[in-house]
């Protein structure tokens, strides 16, 4: 009988079974015990946001003089969004921009200070006046020192505040009141101009 035993364990040892065997029979022992079981796969880290875009003032060179439309805002998840919407048509071209940090918002024309809420405060002027350059007519309802029309920010992870500076000699100025002194990035998209403010400097893990 001991010989049969034996036997049967040095097979079950070359066949590599019983290694197999004992280490799902510990692990189930451990499980029993009330040890944490663990999934047969590691669920994947979440996604870096990767932001590299820093705080330094951009600009950007557009050629475009088209009127501003509407000024939207979105949530993501790495950052908050505002949306500079242009009317259509020609001449094309994306409108050239100025996007920087200041330490307060004096509204272009008459230099009256706006107060805008937030930790900090970006300064955005671009070449899409809230008028229609040939009739003069308002393209955007926006007015001097108030909020921006139909922006709600509520539950926003970055943005604070939202005001219209003015509409002067071609060019729009908002101001955007942030959390603090954030990354952000400008993309230029044809009939949009798009601002990213980053929620943190640090990549999410």
């Amino acid at each position: 009988m001991r010989r049969t035993r034996l036997l049967i364990t040095t097979v079950l040892t070359c066949a590599g079974l019983l290694a197999t065997t004992s280490a799902a029979t510990a692990a189930g022992a451990g499980a029993g015990a009330g040890a944490a079981t663990t999934a047969p796969h590691a669920p994947a880290a979440a996604a870096s946001c990767g932001v590299t875009w820093g705080s330094v003032p951009k600009a950007g060179h557009g050629t475009g003089t088209r009127p501003l439309t509407d000024v939207r805002t979105g949530r993501h998840d790495c950052y908050d969004r505002m949306v500079l919407d242009v009317r259509p048509g020609t001449p094309a071209g994306s409108p050239a921009y100025r996007v920087r940090y200041v330490d307060r918002l004096y509204q272009d024309g008459s230099g009256r200070r706006i107060d805008v809420g937030g930790g900090a405060v970006l300064e955005i002027v671009a070449t899409a006046p809230a008028y229609d350059p040939d009739t003069y007519e308002a393209t955007y309802p926006g007015r001097g020192g108030k909020p921006l029309p139909g922006v709600n920010l509520k539950g926003y992870k970055t943005f604070r505040d939202a005001r219209f500076g003015a509409s002067f000699e071609g060019t729009t100025q908002l101001g955007l009141g942030v959390r603090a002194r954030l990354p952000f990035r400008v993309l230029e998209l044809g009939d949009r101009l798009v601002i990213d403010v980053a929620h943190t400097w640090a990549a999410s893990r």
